[in-house]
């Protein structure tokens, strides 16, 4: 299989910078789109591995509309599988088929609130004064860890009523699955030390009996009793799963912002994830300006304030990792956990800013080296890119990329469809669109590019300079790329700049090119596709 051409460039860049840590993946569309979510033990690993030849329709489906590929880290695989769970329910990725119904992980459910309380397998939690752990994946280890309890402590996995009729203990309790409370086979008081017992198992307290079901398996072992050794093994392995409960996802339902913040120089970021009735379902990024010497408790006081202000607060609390600065008084319920499941939370949060924080960096220092090398003077904030796609002349369609502090800005791409170039005329057909947008912006009284790049070598940038000229845009720069070599032109440098492969300027304008030439591609595919559908 060939892979795509659009963006490859950029997206191979991206992969590279993808740490091998488990964490959940995000494809993105052209216009930002959630695609596909996934899940890794390594994220570099697994997200490479869907850019390796394939015959998989799916996953050639999600490569054509990929143009951006983001993550979180989680701390373990387990707390992956259970956010990709809980971000695929919520935002219902169309490649995504496998965790878009309604069924959830399960849960154990111990009915402390009964006078006999018995120990479950349920999906799911309700305030009914029953004691609720998990969730756990797979199913099996639920179930696993009530034959531990039912065997271990012996408490009840059946719901019979008690007192009831019966005279006489029920299979379970003859191959040694409960106590026979239904019965009376052991006190009251017995069977409450017994669910006691199990409570510290469930709630992670479970050292001295690690050991014992240890010992029961050696002990197993040793007779060359290997079924009852494997049960034992088995057992244990439960026990340690009940210990190590998932921490982005809880029984109880609550309603949680949890806001991480980091701080580099003079940029903060901040990652705002969303908990919802015991799920973390969302995040919400965002790049700040943070002037030097300014205080990272008024920034983000700032930043809550504004942000609150904007979105209705649904949320009980706000998690966060420091007392902010808020002017006058603010009725924001904050608080700043200091040990326990909040606090592991902030610290997600915290790891997932950083992470943001250094993604946003790479732009940066990739537009200070572009506006040295070009000679300019001014800020680079606003790049356009362009690029024209056809086949043997046919179809024939431009785009134009805008790129502003060195991101892509969606919102503003633009498709043409070429009007006046007859066959397969690059040049031509790149005047046109050129020539169009600025005429267009001259009309309307948009904002102009600090800089005009066009995909192609001499050629193309001397018609980009030319229909600039013609409509009095004389001051506008303008640089192309070839492709072969990678050489940079410009109107001060016309026999081209070779810059380092490593080059941060050089990888940001491949990303403007491959994500103009995607672009280009996918409509012209488009229009292809329809006219020949139309001929059938």
């Amino acid at each position: 299989m060939k892979k795509p051409a659009a963006g490859r460039s950029f997206l191979t860049a991206r992969i590279e910078a993808l740490p091998r840590s488990p964490g959940i993946y995000f494809f993105k569309n052209a216009k930002g789109e959630v695609v596909y979510i996934g899940k890794a033990r390594s994220l570099q690993d697994r997200v490479r591995s869907y850019f390796q030849p394939t015959s998989d329709p799916k996953v050639r489906a999600i490569l054509r509309e990929t143009a951006d590929i983001d993550y979180l880290l989680t701390e373990t695989e387990k707390d992956a599988v259970f956010l990709e769970s809980n971000y695929v329910r919520n935002a219902q990725p169309k490649f995504n088929l496998r965790l878009k119904d309604d069924k959830s992980f399960p849960y154990l459910k111990l009915t402390v609130q009964e006078e006999v309380p018995g120990i479950y397998f349920t999906r799911k939690v309700a305030e009914d004064g029953a004691r609720y752990f998990g969730p756990f994946a797979p199913p099996s280890r639920a179930r696993r860890t009530i034959q531990v309890i039912n065997k271990y402590f012996g408490v009840r996995g059946c719901e019979e009523k008690i007192p009831g009729k019966r005279t006489r203990p029920c299979l379970d309790h003859e191959i040694g699955l409960c106590s026979a409370p239904c019965v009376a086979a052991l006190s009251p008081k017995e069977y409450r030390d017994r669910v006691r017992n199990a409570l510290l198992l469930l709630e992670g307290r479970t050292e001295e009996l690690k050991a014992a079901l240890t010992g029961k398996m050696e002990e197993a072992a040793a007779r060359e009793e290997f079924e009852l050794a494997a049960w034992w093994r088995d057992a244990l392995s439960a026990v340690e799963d009940a210990q190590t409960t998932p921490k982005l996802i809880s029984p109880i339902r609550s309603d949680l912002d949890i806001v991480g913040f980091d701080r580099e120089g003079s940029t903060a970021a901040v990652l705002v994830f969303l908990m919802r009735k015991g799920k973390v379902i969302e995040s919400k990024p965002f790049i700040l300006p943070a002037a030097p010497g300014r205080e990272p408790s008024l920034i983000l006081g700032e930043f809550l304030q504004g942000y609150y202000k904007d979105a209705p607060l649904t949320a009980d609390e706000i998690l966060v990792p420091f007392k902010p600065s808020l002017r006058g008084k603010s009725a924001l319920p904050l608080v700043i956990p200091k040990r326990g499941r909040k606090k592991q939370l902030v610290d997600f949060a915290v790891r997932n800013a950083g992470l943001l924080l250094k993604d946003s960096a790479a732009p940066s220092s990739g537009i200070d080296e572009l506006g040295n090398v070009l000679g300019l003077k001014g800020p680079l904030r606003r790049i356009e890119g362009f690029d024209i796609s056809n086949t043997s002349g046919t179809e024939s369609v431009g785009s134009l990329v805008v790129f502003e502090e060195g991101r892509p800005k969606k919102s503003e791409y633009r498709k043409f469809k070429v009007k006046t170039v007859e066959g397969p005329n690059d040049v031509a057909s790149l005047s046109e669109v050129i020539a169009r947008r600025y005429r267009r912006a001259l009309e309307e009284g948009t904002p102009l590019p600090d800089l005009v790049f066009v995909d192609g070598g001499k050629p193309q940038l001397g018609t980009a300079l030319k229909t600039l000229h013609d409509l009095g845009l004389v001051g506008i720069p303008v640089a192309s790329l070839a492709k072969k070599e990678e050489v940079v032109f410009s109107e001060g440098a016309k026999d081209g700049l070779r810059l380092d492969r490593s080059s941060p300027a050089l990888k940001l304008l491949q990303r403007i090119r491959d994500e103009a030439h995607r672009f280009a591609v996918t409509f012209h595919r488009a229009r292809r596709d329809k006219r020949m559908l139309s001929r059938a």
